[in-house]
């Protein structure tokens, strides 16, 4: 039978015959009552934890609004507008709002991506700006001696509103809530300590509560307040079907939730062959962020297996530090050696790709260069089909197949 996976702006086919494959990884079916603008409004009428944004700030009070950068799935255009008119009710003027983009350790955006992210009308009429992570107050430390720097005009708002979406974090447990801070809008130095506490058995995905990396994100904010958040759930169309709003721990827990009711999907073997993408364009920009999708696979694929990752990585691999460690490692276990005697942000994911190798191969379906796509320890296909039937070649033709669409949200988990 034939299926498509998101690639870039476009699709690939794929045909897997009925006998091998045992299932399709999708969202799990939940009821959802309002989508999309509507769900933003009754979120937003219906804080948790706090009151609502207009009965928060006041006239003349300075608005750090924070929302995700272009290589997250975050649809910010859509969301802004009911966030600004709450400010507007309260009577804070345009001049008094920055729009911020945390880019946490990404490069910076051009004039067309701030554009895309927030729409032409928003960008015209409010200042829009990339966090600096060159430009920074330094708050105090949390008490994992995480550095608390912050981007200036973020430190120096007297409000802070936070924007994110809520998916699967292959360490921090879950995205959205303080994550927008740190590492959003913190320092390089800020994000290795935090990110340092990957190594614990506890930092894993779909853990929170627990979790010593998320944990320490949301003591950040003991320094840093934030005021209100609007976190949403999107389905694999990438439209709201889930909009909290509030505290940013109550609040946000409470999209936790949902997600794990949509995207925990419960398996009862793994498979030979789990095919995956990362779910298409912005998620394939490159391959630093096409790596969820390998941490998702990995719980689903029986060792010896093989993983094949649909993803575009038209800008390559994405992070210098990302980068360098790859290219300087002579093999994977190099990478896993390396991270356990000196953190470092962006080789973090090196590591990450190299423990998957450990106990699976990777074909990489992806426009980047055979030869250097060889050289970072993965094997090359510019087809899904081709790497697929090359899969069977070598596992055999009786293989167990599972397909993962949209492999940067949903999460395996073997019972």
């Amino acid at each position: 039978m034939r299926y498509e996976l998101k690639y870039d702006n476009k699709t690939m086919d794929i045909h897997i015959d009925d006998k091998n494959l045992i299932g399709i990884l999708n969202a799990n079916k939940i009821q959802v009552d309002l989508m999309g603008d509507e769900e933003v409004k009754r979120a937003l009428e219906n804080p948790i934890g706090t009151k609502k944004i207009r009965d928060i700030v006041e006239p003349g009070e300075k608005i750090a609004i924070i929302t995700s950068d272009i290589t997250r799935p975050m649809p910010s255009k859509k969301v802004l507008p009911h966030v600004l008119e709450e400010l507007n009710i309260a009577g804070v003027s345009k001049e008094d709002i920055i729009i911020v983009f945390a880019l946490g350790s990404h490069r910076k955006h051009t004039v067309d991506e701030m554009k895309y992210l927030v729409g032409e009308d928003i960008y015209n009429n409010y200042k829009c700006m990339d966090s600096d992570i060159e430009d920074y107050i330094r708050l105090g430390y949390t008490d994992n001696n995480t550095p608390i720097d912050i981007f200036r005009p973020v430190a120096k708002a007297h409000r802070r509103i936070c924007l994110g979406n809520i998916e699967f974090h292959y360490f921090a447990g879950y995205s959205g809530g303080a994550k927008a801070i740190m590492p959003g809008v913190s320092t390089r130095k800020a994000v290795e300590v935090n990110h340092s506490k990957m190594v614990d058995e506890k930092a894993h995905a779909g853990n929170i509560d627990t979790n010593p990396v998320r944990l320490d994100i949301e003591e950040t904010i003991k320094l840093v307040p934030i005021d209100f958040i609007l976190n949403v759930v999107l389905n694999e169309n990438k439209e709201i079907i889930k909009a909290v709003a509030g505290h940013y721990i109550h609040a946000h827990r409470v999209g936790c939730e949902f997600l794990d009711a949509l995207y925990k999907v419960n398996l009862d073997e793994r498979a030979d062959i789990v095919i995956t993408s990362i779910g298409g364009y912005p998620k394939d920009i490159n391959l630093y962020q096409a790596q969820k999708a390998l941490d998702n696979a990995k719980h689903a694929v029986k060792d010896g297996g093989i993983i094949i990752l649909v993803a575009s990585c038209k800008e390559g691999l994405g992070e210098d530090v990302f980068e360098k460690w790859i290219l300087e490692a002579e093999k994977p276990e190099d990478l896993i050696n390396r991270v356990k005697k000196k953190f470092e942000l962006g080789g973090h994911k090196a590591a990450a790709i190299a423990m998957v190798l450990e106990k699976s191969r990777v074909f990489l379906v992806s426009e980047m260069d055979e030869d250097f796509v060889r050289k970072i320890f993965l094997e090359p296909y510019n087809s899904v089909q081709k790497a697929y039937e090359d899969a069977l070649k070598i596992i055999g033709n009786n293989a167990r197949v599972y397909l993962i669409p949209n492999g940067g949200s949903v999460l395996p988990v073997v019972l």
